[in-house]
């Protein structure tokens, strides 16, 4: 259908049909037919398209397994094979072996299974640490070194994400910076191996605050600071020392990275500008690590409110009269725009200046989503803090806020999505950073998800169990979301 390889081609069960699985050919097949499963043709796993995941059948993985061996008998390695892919252009046999692997060919998988050696090992040691849902490791209170609340409540939250936690426990981390000891990254990876190793005792980050002071001198002294900005500058930071960079000069566009930060952080924000003569359309995407919502109560009009006080749930939020929601700041957010006479745009199809109406939409959605509450506002007439109650979701749809869902959203509009089943764009609750008192003294505390259902308040080096509706309640500052369901590229 697309004529791309290596795209994990599936086949259904039901009948003759092979699509691939990245480009969701095989998705489609299964929607319009209702041919709910499918088998991966390259490791044998069954595909369930109502659970939307692979099915385990101890039958299917013998069979699998014993198709796998009779198929690498037949693929193996020859100089009969290799010639069809003109080694001899290449450098040999060996190079063009090699460029097979490149491509992905060759490479025999296998599932792990433990060694006689190892099961002995396991024998002689039967004490083992087990994960319990009363466990209570990763739980670390931090002391505060001076007005760094802010910064303690944001590694709560980085130190709690599920896959930053994953690559940093795994040892993936290596250094490339000149020195290792100046590393934001190498600092991140061994507050992890602090935060999980058991101890209960509060940690002291003197080191974390330090090499923040270095490498984010705007946020160097004493003086209280926003948590905002401080995640924002260590995710720069932590961006450039991925890729070695001390001093930013050779950090590129995020969006063209692979670094473990950009491919959980980073997201596509596309902007539409339409000529309001011609109707033509100029599209530009950006890339963000959070969106930043405006609330009602400030300078900003906000529109619209809540759809009315009739009880309806939308997004899994409950309306309330006169309550505001983060669908509603989402929805106000992703609104067309009037620019009016004084920012008129040189339009490409009319060659003059014309009036336009920009709308921002989510042309790629991060693995984490960070939502900024603007509660702080700074302007020439007035400093204030902005205490209006936003009611957030454990679960958000972010569908009708995509670039490809503008169709089907009529002015900013919210429209329920009609399939039920996808849900490539559905986020759980992790974290939230509440800040408490005004705009020249406060404290800043966050909530964060330790398991399921399970949440705990950090408050500096104390660390309380809390419940739901205390998370749901608070006033909300910064709010992290995490997919629910993750693809393989």
């Amino acid at each position: 259908m697309c004529g791309a390889h290596l795209n994990r081609l599936h086949s259904c069960l039901y009948c003759v049909f092979f699509g691939c699985f990245t480009k969701k050919h095989i998705h489609e097949h299964a929607k319009t037919k209702r041919h709910n499963l499918a088998i991966d043709l390259l490791y044998g796993g069954i595909y369930c398209f109502m659970c939307q995941d692979y099915i385990y059948d101890k039958d299917m993985e013998q069979i699998a397994k014993e198709e796998q061996r009779k198929a690498w008998k037949l693929q193996a390695f020859t100089p009969t094979v290799v010639s069809h892919y003109q080694c001899t252009m290449t450098g040999g046999i060996q190079k063009g072996i090699e460029h097979l692997r490149d491509l992905g060919i060759g490479e025999k998988y296998s599932t792990w299974e433990p060694t006689k050696r190892e099961l002995e090992l396991l024998r002689h040691n039967p004490k083992r640490r087990k994960i319990t849902t009363n466990c209570t490791i990763g739980l670390r209170g931090l002391i505060n070194l001076g007005n760094t609340c802010f910064m303690n409540c944001i590694v709560q939250a980085l130190t709690h994400t599920p896959l930053l936690r994953d690559f940093f426990l795994s040892d993936r981390h290596k250094c490339e910076m000149q020195s290792p000891s100046s590393c934001l990254v190498c600092e991140m990876s061994t507050l992890f191996q602090e935060f999980y190793s058991g101890h209960r005792s509060p940690h002291i980050p003197y080191r974390l605050l330090h090499l923040v002071w270095t490498h984010a001198r705007h946020l160097a002294g004493y003086e209280q600071q926003d948590a905002h900005e401080f995640l924002i500058a260590a995710l720069d930071v932590l961006h450039r020392h991925c890729k070695g960079d001390d001093n930013g000069k050779k950090a590129n566009n995020p969006n063209h990275c692979n670094c473990i930060i950009d491919q959980i952080f980073t997201g596509g924000l596309q902007s539409d500008v339409t000529c309001q003569v011609c109707h033509g359309v100029s599209t530009t995407i950006d890339p963000f690590w959070d969106i930043s919502l405006d609330l009602p109560g400030s300078s900003t009009p906000f529109w619209p409110l809540s759809p009315g006080s009739d009880g309806s749930v939308v997004n899994g939020e409950s309306h309330v009269s006169g309550t505001t929601t983060l669908t509603d700041c989402l929805r106000r957010f992703t609104r067309p725009e009037h620019l009016g006479s004084s920012a008129k745009i040189k339009c490409s199809g009319c060659h003059s200046y014309q009036e336009s109406t920009k709308q921002l939409t989510m042309k790629k959605l991060p693995i984490v989503a960070c939502f900024h509450l603007k509660r702080f506002e700074h302007s020439a007439k007035l400093r204030r803090k902005i205490t209006t109650y936003v009611s957030f979701p454990l679960e958000l749809d972010m569908t009708p806020f995509m670039a490809s869902s503008k169709e089907s959203r009529m002015n900013g509009q919210y429209q329920q999505p009609t399939d039920s089943l996808n849900n490539d764009n559905k986020y759980s609750l992790f974290a939230v950073v509440n800040h408490q008192g005004t705009l020249e003294s406060g404290h800043y505390t966050s909530f964060i998800r330790q398991h399921k259902d399970q949440w705990f308040k950090c408050d500096d080096a104390i660390i309380t169990k809390a419940s739901i509706k205390d998370v749901l309640d608070s006033e909300g500052y910064l709010l992290f979301y995490h997919k629910q369901f993750l693809e393989y590229e």
